[in-house]
């Protein structure tokens, strides 16, 4: 064995610095290639408990983090996507799912000379997975393939920096003051506060796991010392919540202390039952040098025993923290986007997709009040419009920042493709609110000068009016709901919408040359028709948005022409619609 210098010292600082980059590749990679996954497995989130616990689990085994699971719960809590029994839940679970992690790092441990079990070393597959890895990562374009290639990549990354460490620390239990030092791990309490330090400063109980397995390699670390510093670790991983809650609301500030309170109750309580056996019952396995795979065991026994413990006493647990965080006499304000969400883009993306789908309605119903003013103008009416068009064009701010920000970090080609097709959509939301306040202005105009239309006029408009509502249920329902048939249809109706303004345009002429029709009033019914027509064209970049989005491709005039060159689909569509919306 080499001898502990100071070379021994940079190579073990070198073998971290890797084993924690590699591990984070791995995660946000992880993330990235299980989006999909995590969606899933938070869409079917419930008040059970057990779910909960579950969803918990699985997102951590998937993602390798509790820290970044409890963070995210965090920012699902400060966003009203997840209630705060929800979270409580989901933390426990994640608390059991963070053990995976320890599972694969004790591979590290394996020691035979057969060849089978040589295979399974990391020193043994890492070097393919690397190769593989490399491969997929640079064949792949900012898709699956570099996603895994990068999963690949970061966990061999990982097991050669645990390798490195493995090697810098191999002297070590020739070191007599490194064995000095583990003497004082032997007091629980000291064990633990080490534990918590160590996790707090690189914010992964993970990754502190797998320094301890690394270290224990040395040989100087006794199971007896190892449990105390593994229930310490459980503490410290709660600092990265904690700092993530910070300016959030009360429910997300309750959430973070869920989680601490859950492992200093866990702690504490197991933490003394280990001290109080450890006094009075001498058990020889405490005093054997640990390893990796004794380690691990260590942590998913612990981990499990808080869970069971403290999953019957969640409600406990939630009139701790609200009384630690008491509701105030300000109202506790939901943030309509959370910054917390983007270390997330999956849920990020579908708390846009969520406040995208409250202006789709806000833009719709604004420009649906706009044309009932046309048949009776209503001052009130008048400044919900205006009022509806403001919130249109706030969400339109939030969104496009918060989606520039998103597509700013690394994401997949799908959740890149989804940012896109957003920030396409509600600018044309954004329009049609905008055209709203036109027609609206319209009918002010003509309340205030006292004008009208003929009769004929207004018969004509309600079949505009009607059709204009029908493409706006249409659109909404195919954004908010990703309909492909509703979106289908919206492109023929479109079209039917630009015949009836031409007729309506050529008909007014007429009237206009046989007197029946003042030129001021002319002027408000061609601005009124190009407004409606305008609103229209929205909706066909809209359904355009969601039908490319579903044949891969960001092209919505090419999406739309292939529509019109189907097959008698949409020839007959179109011919419903001008049945349906006829002028005669």
């Amino acid at each position: 064995m080499g001898e502990f210098n100071v070379f021994s010292v940079l190579e073990l600082i070198g073998g971290l610095a890797l084993f924690l980059f590699g591990m984070n590749v791995m995660g946000q990679a992880l993330e990235r290639r299980a989006g999909g996954a995590l969606r899933d497995l938070l869409g079917r989130l419930t008040t059970n408990r057990w779910a909960g616990l579950l969803t918990g689990l699985g997102v951590t085994a998937i993602i390798q983090s509790s820290s970044a699971t409890t963070v995210m719960v965090v920012g699902f809590v400060n966003s009203g996507i997840m209630t705060l029994r929800q979270s409580i839940n989901v933390i426990m679970g994640a608390n059991v799912g963070t053990t995976v992690t320890a599972w694969i790092l004790s591979l590290s441990g394996i020691s035979s000379d057969n060849f089978v079990v040589q295979l399974f070393k990391p020193s043994s597959f890492t070097p393919i997975l690397a190769v593989i890895g490399l491969l997929y990562f640079l064949s792949g374009e900012g898709g699956k393939k570099r996603d895994t290639g990068s999963i690949l990549l970061g966990f061999a990354t990982l097991m050669y920096g645990m390798d490195i460490m493995s090697g810098a620390v191999s002297g070590l239990k020739d070191v007599e003051g490194f064995r000095q030092m583990f003497t004082v791990f032997s007091n629980p309490l000291l064990g633990a506060l080490a534990g918590a330090v160590l996790t707090g400063i690189i914010q992964s109980s993970s990754a502190s796991v797998g320094i301890l397995q690394t270290l224990s390699l040395a040989g100087q670390v006794t199971n007896g010392m190892a449990i105390p510093i593994i229930m310490g670790q459980n503490i410290g991983t709660c600092i990265t919540a904690l700092l993530s809650s910070v300016g959030a609301n009360k429910n997300a500030r309750r959430a973070a202390l869920v989680h601490l309170s859950f492992n200093v109750i866990g702690t504490s309580v197991l933490l003394a039952a280990f001290t109080v056996v450890k006094s009075f019952v001498h058990i020889p396995w405490l005093g054997e040098v640990a390893s990796p795979l004794t380690i691990a065991i260590a942590h998913s026994v612990f981990n499990v025993l808080c869970t069971l413990m403290l999953v019957p006493l969640s409600g406990v647990l939630e009139k701790l923290v609200m009384r630690l965080v008491p509701d105030g006499k300000d109202p506790d304000t939901v943030e309509e986007l959370d910054e917390r969400l983007l270390a997330t883009p999956v849920m990020a993306l579908q708390r846009c997709h969520t406040i995208a789908c409250d202006m789709a309605h806000v833009s719709a119903l604004a420009l649906k009040e706009a044309m009932g003013l046309l048949y009776g103008f209503d001052s009130a009416v008048m400044a919900k419009v205006k009022e509806k068009e403001d919130k249109s064009d706030h969400y339109e701010d939030i969104l496009g920042t918060y989606l520039v920000k998103l597509s700013t970090r690394r994401i997949s080609g799908e959740n890149s493709a989804e940012a896109a097709k957003l920030l396409k959509i509600i600018g044309d939301f954004e329009r049609i609110s905008d055209h709203a306040v036109e027609v609206a202005a319209a009918a002010e105009e003509m309340h205030a000068k006292k004008q009208s239309f003929t009769p004929e006029a207004i018969e004509e408009l309600k079949v505009l009016t009607s059709a204009m509502e029908e493409i706006l249920d249409r659109t909404v329902t195919a954004f908010e709901s990703n309909d492909l048939a509703a979106a289908v249809e919206i492109e023929p109706l479109e079209q039917v919408i630009d015949s009836i303004k031409d007729t309506l345009r050529t008909r007014h002429i007429a009237r206009l040359q046989q007197g029946k029709c003042t030129i001021d009033v002319g002027f408000v019914w061609t601005d009124l028709l190009a407004a409606l027509e305008r609103s229209s064209d929205h909706c066909s970049n809209i359904a355009g948005c969601v039908l490319e989005i579903s044949q891969n491709h960001m092209n919505i005039h090419e999406t739309l022409r292939a529509a019109k060159k189907g097959d008698g689909e949409f020839k007959d569509m179109y011919e419903s619609y001008m049945s349906k919306y006829s002028l005669e």
